[in-house]
């Protein structure tokens, strides 16, 4: 199993396992992910972390067609 696969297949249990307790699933995202980004920065400098999650942002499209993308 990949490190993606992993990742995927626990966020959906615990999406289930928040649905099970009565909580709206964006409101369960929303939460995961704030978490995620405070977890990451007690982790690693503020600004490489913002570098990221700006190169995320900035490619939310999944129409879009890169001539590039850096690895």
């Amino acid at each position: 199993m990949s490190i993606h696969a992993w990742a995927k297949a626990a966020l959906q249990a615990d999406l289930q396992a928040a649905e099970a307790q009565g909580f709206d699933r964006l409101l369960a995202l929303r939460t995961l992910l704030s978490e995620v980004v405070q977890m990451n920065k007690a982790q690693r400098e503020a600004q490489e972390l913002a570098h990221e999650l700006q190169f995320l942002a900035d490619n939310l499209d999944d129409e879009r067609e890169y001539v590039f993308m850096r690895p």
